[in-house]
């Protein structure tokens, strides 16, 4: 594994580029284009993440104290199941033909860097759910089954800051999870990069654009949430919009050093 200040000097390989506050909206435009380009796969990997998010909400409908952690936790394991999205991006940007085959040549394991990276998300996800179901349980005034039941004893209590306490610890521990993997899977896939090299460049981008960086962080919460909303149908657009979208995040910010 790569020393720190061997990491360090890979990413000062890469520079990051200036963008405007409002850029993140042109990703979500090129990423609407990328889905349009290659619609049957990419509306694959949105089914797929719509039955992931319908399949949590079956198996944790009466015990809501942890479906609330258990999607928010999902939402952070999220960005590495849309590697496939990215190459398909990748694919169009180079004007190759893509398909099925461009994903499946993606997640072949030619080495361990996205795995380690997707067992880290996937250990940030488990902690969050384990840590919010604990501080729900534990501090809610009556149990916690179903979603009015949240609305009644979280949401709206005002006798005892859960609601606060929960979202605070939500943000404490998705900030910097999405701070190290704004541009790191696709990096990782894109370029012979350590994870942490990987990591550390995320981490300049997120340091040397806050503004546009929270933009799309807020805007991937709310369509996200919007997807949910429906029912989980919504995913099915939305969530290979978002992955197309991250890929053309990390091209407009991310460029080799000269």
């Amino acid at each position: 594994m790569k020393s720190s200040d061997q990491a360090l000097a890979e990413s000062r390989q890469f520079g990051v580029r200036p963008v405007p506050l409002l850029r993140p909206l042109g990703w979500l435009a090129r990423g609407w284009r990328d889905l349009w380009q290659s619609p049957l796969v990419s509306l694959l990997h949105g089914l797929v993440l719509a039955f992931g998010g319908a399949a949590i909400f079956w198996l944790a409908r009466e015990r809501f104290w942890l479906l609330a952690g258990a999607f928010s936790g999902f939402l952070l394991v999220a960005p590495i199941l849309a590697t496939g999205l990215y190459a398909l991006s990748r694919g169009i940007e180079r004007k190759e033909p893509v398909g099925i085959t461009t994903v499946l040549q993606a997640w072949q394991p030619r080495d361990t860097r996205l795995v380690r990276f997707g067992l880290l998300l996937a250990l940030a996800g488990s902690g969050w759910v384990l840590t919010s179901a604990s501080l729900i349980t534990a501090l809610a005034p009556a149990p916690i089954n179903k979603p009015m039941d949240f609305v009644r004893q979280v949401l709206l209590s005002d006798s005892n800051y859960l609601f606060e306490s929960w979202l605070a610890l939500g943000a404490l521990l998705a900030a910097p999870v999405f701070a190290s993997s704004v541009v790191a899977i696709p990096m990782l896939l894109d370029r012979p990069i350590s994870v942490l090299g990987a990591v550390y460049t995320s981490w300049r981008v997120v340091m040397e654009h806050p503004a546009p960086v929270a933009l799309w962080a807020l805007l991937i919460m709310a369509l996200t949430l919007l997807g949910m909303a429906t029912a989980m149908l919504g995913l099915v657009v939305i969530a290979p919009l978002l992955g197309h979208a991250s890929w053309h995040a990390y091209r407009d910010l991310v460029r080799a050093a000269s």
